[in-house]
């Protein structure tokens, strides 16, 4: 085992050891701007949905078709997710949006929050819903990038990495990173570090040169969440990229998928509402 493997697998066990009692007493920056709730905003730069609800519902289902504008016929090209439910949390634990969980924390466990692949999808052995390294989720940026935000993590309070990704038989690659901070202060930070930079098309995927706000997204109902989505601008290479951000509470997600001739609407559209209602 090399001295950079060590390193990393020490500073995961390290995430991985803390507890919630832990989290609590981590003070957070003074936020610098509330979630938007029961807003929809449009920019030239992003997409920001927000919405009001407790966050309470104790199961999920793949949605009905009636659900999602534009999912309403039998060969929509919707996947098949499994019936989802909302893990169980500590006993005690408040859900992130409960009265009194002023840091909207997410008490359950990071990984039983990872969206599940579909059916008849090859999942990635190294993101098999497990716990991985920051360089997991650096490796979704250009190499340019990947320093600088090193170093603004380094610095925030960023306690777990989570990360699931598979391959469906249409050629799609999806790949989900879940981070987690210690309060929604830190989470909205690194939000609002990155919405900026995305809106100078810097900071984007590797392979993007130039993107767009993907409107596909923008009736998906999530509650009291920020969720900015985008696409790959053509002309683009082989394949093309479509991303999302969520910040949800403590968490920030980002769901990626690219395809070679273009990424699908439909499949990109199911995959962020589920992973965003598992978050909420």
């Amino acid at each position: 085992m090399t001295e950079q493997t060590q390193t990393q697998t020490q500073a995961e066990t390290r995430m991985q050891a803390e507890s919630p009692a832990e989290v609590a007493s981590v003070k957070p920056r003074k936020s610098r701007k509330r979630l938007l709730r029961g807003i929809v905003r449009w920019t030239a730069a992003v997409l920001v949905c927000g919405g009001v609800g407790a966050g309470t519902a104790l199961g999920i289902t793949a949605l009905d078709r009636t659900d999602v504008p534009g999912l309403a016929t039998e060969s929509d090209g919707r996947w098949e997710y499994p019936k989802l439910a909302l893990p169980a949390l500590p006993e005690g634990a408040p859900r992130p949006y409960s009265e009194g969980n002023e840091g909207e924390i997410h008490h359950a466990d990071l990984r039983k929050l990872l969206l599940p692949a579909p059916a008849g999808a090859t999942v990635d052995p190294k993101l098999n819903g497990g716990w991985v390294g920051l360089d997991s989720y650096l490796g979704l940026l250009k190499e340019k990038d990947r320093g600088p935000v090193k170093e603004e993590l380094a610095g925030s309070a960023l306690r777990h990495v989570a990360a699931r990704g598979w391959t469906t038989p249409d050629g799609t690659t999806t790949r989900i990173h879940l981070l987690r901070f210690s309060s929604v202060a830190f989470a909205e930070a690194f939000k609002d570090d990155t919405m900026s930079e995305v809106a100078r098309f810097d900071r984007l995927p590797l392979g993007v040169e130039v993107s767009k706000i993907d409107m596909s997204v923008k009736d998906v109902d999530v509650s009291n969440q920020a969720l900015y989505a985008y696409a790959e601008e053509a002309p683009y290479g082989p394949e093309q990229t479509r991303w999302a951000y969520i910040q949800a509470g403590d968490t920030f997600a980002v769901v990626t998928q690219t395809r070679k001739g273009g990424a699908l609407t439909v499949p990109f559209q199911q995959t962020v509402t589920l992973q965003a209602q598992l978050l909420g």
